[in-house]
């Protein structure tokens, strides 16, 4: 199984970026998949995931209202729509799937497969 994520760079606040996760070896409609984030000096956060049955849930208090997951099942990829974004986003940005289909969304622990991270630097 293979996660690659991609779409990071550096942007100026207030502007949009989409993350891409291309999924290999697994359906990302038959498992959990989701996105973390880990700021500089920070421990990994959870920012959103969505269900094997296609149901968002737990976006972070943080980016609620602003970020957005979704998910491609032909191209086997989910996406992160990032809008208004702050320069407390910047982070490395990760996705993961839980082939288990657990109920706790956003613990890292539920995850078994992890893409590499792409980098998000949004300059004010």
């Amino acid at each position: 199984v293979q996660l690659q994520a991609s779409g990071g760079g550096l942007v100026q606040a207030g502007t949009s970026l989409r993350l891409s996760c291309a999924v290999s070896g697994r359906a990302v409609n038959r498992n959990n998949m989701a996105w973390f984030r880990q700021a500089p000096g920070k421990e990994r956060e959870f920012v959103v995931a969505i269900r094997w049955s296609g149901s968002k849930t737990g976006t972070a208090d943080s980016v609620k209202g602003r970020f957005t997951i979704s998910r491609d099942n032909a191209k086997n990829t989910i996406y992160l729509q990032m809008n208004s974004l702050k320069p407390e986003d910047t982070a490395v940005y990760y996705c993961a799937l839980d082939s288990g289909r657990s109920v706790a969304v956003s613990l890292e622990r539920s995850y078994d497969y992890w893409g590499q991270g792409t980098q998000v630097t949004v300059s004010s």
